[in-house]
């Protein structure tokens, strides 16, 4: 009898309700394998520990999915924020845009200090709204898209084809895919 079945305490009503279960220690010290006896309710309590163990791992393994989850799901909320505010912000400078623009327009051929400064400014808004990544739509010419125009009048024309913008009334602009104004334009048909 080894050193280990002499400290674990066998009840003589346990031996005789449940053969002991044998099993080999690995890689005992001195290369020899080990050999011990262990009852049902030892055995009994090593399954539930292993139960626990198991419950407990799964348990680790839903809490950092759920965190992973989380930590997406509020990238993805920060990121629309920015866009939101990215969008609000390019919406109220659309104003001034189209006051220069029209300002630049009226202006007509006459070349004076004032008309170059206002072709200045309104060169330089557009540069800036192209560096936050505004596109300007200008569709003269260009076959109607409801998803970026808006018709605000209709003509019959034979010069022009079916549904091209024949007229543009006030530019669109895209933030990226996203429309931030509808061109509002006339459309052929």
């Amino acid at each position: 009898m080894s050193k280990k079945e002499k400290d674990i305490p066998l009840d003589e009503e346990k031996e005789a309700q449940a053969p002991p279960a044998e099993e080999a220690a690995p890689d005992a010290p001195g290369g020899e394998s080990e050999t011990f006896t262990v009852t049902r309710e030892q055995m009994e309590q090593m399954e539930g520990l292993a139960g626990q163990l198991a419950a407990q791992n799964d348990k680790y393994l839903r809490l950092a999915a759920e965190y992973d989850n989380y930590r997406k799901r509020t990238a993805k909320e920060k990121e629309s924020i920015y866009q939101d505010a990215r969008l609000d912000t390019v919406e109220k400078f659309l104003e001034v845009y189209d006051n220069l623009e029209r300002a630049v327009q009226q202006a007509g051929g006459e070349e004076n200090v004032h008309k170059k400064g206002m072709e200045m400014i309104f060169h330089q808004l557009v540069a800036v709204l192209e560096k936050m990544g505004v596109t300007i739509l200008d569709p003269m010419g260009e076959a109607f898209d409801p998803e970026r125009h808006e018709a605000v009048m209709h003509i019959d024309s034979e010069e022009l084809g079916e549904s091209v913008v024949s007229q543009v009334f006030q530019k669109g602009f895209l933030l990226g895919e996203k429309v931030i104004r509808f061109a509002r334009v006339q459309v052929a048909n």
